[in-house]
C-alpha cells in the first residue's frame, strides 16, 4: 500500500460503505470521512433537503466538491455515497489519488439494509427493490470499471470485510 495511502470505498448504498469504512479506518490507523457526513456538515443541511431544493443535479455537483476536496488528503478512508460514481471525474479522481473498493452487495440485501431508513431520497419515491434494480443496473459497471478491488459485503461481518481488504491491499 506505499505509492497509495487512501482507501476509497465505492458500492451501492446498503452496502456498508460507512460501517465498513470506520472498521477499517481503525485497524490501519487512517483518519476517516464519509462524503454524505461532509455535505451535511458543510451546508447544514441533510441530504433529502437537499435533493429536495436542488435536486439530484445539484447534490451531485456539491458531492464531486466534497469528493474531490476529501481526496487531496492523505491517510485517509473515504465511504463515498453510492451514486457518486455516475461522475467520471469523480471516478478518475479516486482511481488516481488511493486503492478503490468495490462493496458488492445483492438487491435482496439493500432492501433489507435500507427498509427503515428515511434519509436515502432515492429510495422515498417510487417502489425501493425497483429503484434499487434500475440503479443496480446503471451504476454496477461504473462500480467495476474504478475499482482496483471487489469485495462482496452479504455475508460477512463489517469487521469481517474490513479484514479481507486489508488482506487483499496487502498482497
Amino acid at each position: 500500500m506505499a505509492e497509495k495511502r487512501n482507501i476509497f470505498l465505492i458500492g451501492p448504498m446498503g452496502a456498508g460503505k460507512s460501517t465498513i469504512g470506520r472498521h477499517l479506518a481503525d485497524e490501519l490507523h487512517l483518519e476517516f470521512y464519509d462524503s454524505d457526513q461532509e455535505i451535511e456538515k458543510r451546508t447544514g443541511a441533510d441530504i433529502a433537503w437537499i435533493f429536495d431544493l436542488e435536486g439530484e443535479e445539484g447534490f451531485r455537483a456539491r458531492e464531486e466538491t466534497v469528493i474531490n476536496d476529501l481526496t487531496d488528503k492523505q491517510g485517509i478512508v473515504l465511504a463515498t455515497g453510492g451514486g457518486s460514481v455516475v461522475s467520471k471525474a469523480v471516478r478518475n479522481r479516486l482511481s488516481a489519488r488511493g486503492i478503490v473498493v468495490y462493496l458488492q452487495t445483492t438487491i435482496d440485501k439493500q432492501v433489507a439494509r435500507t427498509q427503515r431508513d428515511k434519509r436515502r431520497p432515492l429510495l422515498q419515491k417510487d417502489d425501493p427493490e425497483t429503484v434499487l434494480r434500475r440503479l443496480a443496473e446503471e451504476r454496477n459497471p461504473m462500480y467495476e470499471d474504478a475499482a482496483d478491488y471487489i469485495v462482496d459485503t452479504d455475508e460477512q461481518s463489517a469487521r469481517a470485510v474490513a479484514n479481507q481488504i486489508i488482506e487483499k491491499i496487502n498482497q
